[in-house]
């Protein structure tokens, strides 16, 4: 998993949003140095994963949906982008082209540890420690 332009604006919009205030957003954007294109099209994802809510008009603005101690980075990363995998072959549906006989290659076990802590810590950081 590479953490991409995408995931990092991700993280940074929600812990601009992390104290609970409605903000639009071109002050979510200036607080967090993300451009306003991405923003949008973040905020959107993020709303569709119910971690967001919008409001409309002119005191309209952005804001969580839920207290940021119900929110961990391994969650946002995979509401923008579900391909949280370190390598291709450590998909559920993926077949390593190493295994034989059943039997997984050293390095994929090894690849398989180095995954399921990358996705424990991420889950252990919720945005209340940001």
């Amino acid at each position: 998993m590479f953490l991409t332009r995408e995931r990092d604006y991700a993280i940074r919009v929600v812990r601009a949003l992390a104290d609970m205030k409605k903000k639009p957003v071109k002050s979510i954007c200036e607080q967090e140095h993300v451009p306003i294109d991405f923003a949008y099209k973040i905020l959107k994802k993020l709303e569709q994963a119910k971690f967001v809510s919008s409001v409309r008009g002119a005191q309209g603005g952005y804001q969580l949906a839920k207290k940021p101690s119900e929110i961990n980075m391994f969650e946002i990363l995979a509401s923008v982008d579900d391909n949280l995998y370190i390598n291709e072959c450590l998909k559920p549906t993926a077949l390593c082209p190493n295994h034989t006989e059943g039997k997984r290659c050293r390095v994929h076990e090894e690849l398989i540890i180095i995954q399921e802590g990358l996705f424990e810590t991420l889950k252990s950081k919720t945005f209340d420690m940001l």
